[in-house]
């Protein structure tokens, strides 16, 4: 069985950057085609992708975050962690690691992790 763990602080100051670190357990995050992506949901809102990173190492971020997002990964440790940096109020979301599999919204999701921007 496939799962996800997020872990990180669940506060951060305006300013800051956002560190959050995934961990898999139950196949390699090197698995040939393999996807494993961060998404968010803020407070009374939908799910917003914000990127991914590839089985080799490859990493793609949403247009509208990718000036402060950063994706890596610790193929010994089996995690992948997400960087947002300069945060605002408007970062306050649950946060998900996320496996996808197939199309849509399929796959193996965490448990997602609550992270609050305020001073």
């Amino acid at each position: 069985q496939v799962q996800l763990w997020e872990s990180g602080p669940g506060l951060a100051k305006p300013s800051q950057t956002l560190s959050l670190t995934c961990t898999v357990s139950g196949e390699p995050i090197t698995t040939n085609d393999a996807y494993w992506s961060w998404i968010r949901q803020p407070p009374g809102k939908g799910l917003e992708w914000i990127g991914y990173i590839l089985y080799t190492g490859s990493t793609y971020y949403s247009p509208s975050l990718k000036s402060r997002t950063s994706i890596w990964r610790d193929t010994s440790k089996n995690q992948f962690t997400l960087h947002l940096s300069s945060v605002t109020p408007e970062d306050t979301a649950v946060y998900y690691c996320w496996r996808s599999i197939g199309g849509g919204l399929a796959g193996y999701w965490g448990q997602g992790t609550q992270v609050t921007v305020s001073s």
